[in-house]
């Protein structure tokens, strides 16, 4: 629906690899787009709506091959119209509350104890090179 939506020719849409974990998905030049199932380091199944996003970025690349602002205008159509047309169905935004000047200062208190030094959490083990792209949040 997305392709004849927006009149692109791809040569099929598959799976990639099980042990690809440096992208979400990827377009070849002959129009393959490969799209990672599963989360790179827990394993578990990727969120439909991160395979829909995925998917609308590497249709994106079908027209324009780099990642270039009419790639990034064209990857936001697809996107707004799979929402449109309920494929895209990210989960619930939080609304933001409206910015109304500066926020008031709470009052002052007096300190209890002196405040401690953040504990920093373990980087976890990676294999050299990997690095995970936090792009679904």
């Amino acid at each position: 629906m997305l392709a004849e939506r927006f009149e692109l020719e791809y040569r099929s849409i598959e799976a990639d690899r099980a042990n690809a974990t440096s992208r979400y998905g990827i377009c070849y030049s002959d129009g393959t787009i490969r799209i990672r199932l599963r989360h790179a380091t827990t394993g578990r199944p990727l969120k439909y709506s991160s395979l829909i996003n995925t998917l609308c970025h590497e249709m994106a690349h079908l027209r324009h091959f780099n990642h270039g602002p009419r790639f990034k205008a064209f990857y936001l159509q697809i996107l707004d119209f799979a929402r449109r047309v309920e494929i895209y169905r990210p989960g619930p935004v939080r609304p933001r509350a409206p910015a109304r000047g500066p926020a008031p200062k709470p009052p002052a208190r007096e300190p209890v104890a002196p405040p401690r030094a953040p504990v920093a959490a373990p980087e976890p083990e990676r294999a050299p090179g990997m690095i995970q792209l936090d792009l679904f949040g």
